[in-house]
């Protein structure tokens, strides 16, 4: 059964700065060995993506910032123009950010994503990455609804989150006791897939319009393309 009702320690006020700093810094590890971006770029952000018309890509919830950097980097690899906007409801986490070296084409600001869309502001691309689990049942129908509204016609949202299994809380649980222990990457790693959505839970609560995707391993991609509604 999902577990919604206990908080991680990272979204805590008072979390120690020391520790969250170090989480921050091995979300980069984490997410390259698990998250599967390389994947969802190559099958879903780089079709998108052209060579001599720049494509905006918002990026709501960056956390250490990793996903953000590496999607302008593998765009520049390819040869591809990719303006990027990275928000974060946390000002912890942009002045974590902003003390990286910068990556030409990534933004980052404190906002939320309604705010984004009072300024009337679109993108080509609206991605997240393990943020669905965070939110309570309004929060999360309203960054859906924001989601919506900040795709441009022709663009597409990729929400990527982890997928409630016993076998991922198993692995992740026995890879992680050697490591990562001076940071909260074990224990509330462990957390967010006990608050994470089955893909059959995901598909009930999604709106009309919305599909549920394989990710990778124990992931699940929450799918949305408004030229898909016009066909």
């Amino acid at each position: 059964m999902r577990t919604n009702d206990m908080p991680e320690k990272m979204d805590a006020p008072d979390c120690d700065p020391a520790l969250l700093e170090r989480t921050y810094r091995h979300f980069d590890v984490i997410n390259a060995l698990f998250s599967g971006w390389r994947g969802v770029y190559q099958r879903h952000l780089r079709p998108h993506l052209s060579a001599s018309q720049p494509q905006r890509l918002l990026d709501i919830g960056f956390g250490g910032g990793d996903v953000p950097r590496k999607l302008a980097m593998w765009a520049a690899q390819d040869g591809l123009k990719l303006e990027i906007t990275a928000i974060d409801a946390d000002a912890r986490a942009l002045r974590y950010v902003s003390a990286l070296s910068p990556v030409p084409g990534v933004q980052f600001r404190q906002a939320m994503s309604h705010e984004l869309v009072r300024e009337g502001q679109t993108f080509d691309l609206v991605v997240s990455n393990h943020m669905l689990h965070h939110l309570s049942p309004a929060e999360l129908s309203t960054l859906l609804e924001d989601s919506q509204q900040l795709c441009g016609e022709g663009g597409k949202v990729i929400h990527s989150d982890l997928e409630r299994h016993p076998l991922a809380y198993a692995l992740f649980n026995a890879l992680t006791v050697p490591l990562f222990r001076r940071s909260l990457i074990r224990h509330d790693g462990l957390l967010s897939i006990r608050r994470s959505f089955t893909p059959s839970e995901l598909r009930q609560i999604a709106p009309p319009g919305w599909q549920v995707m394989r990710g990778a391993p124990f992931h699940t991609l929450l799918i949305y393309s408004p030229t898909n509604q016009n066909a």
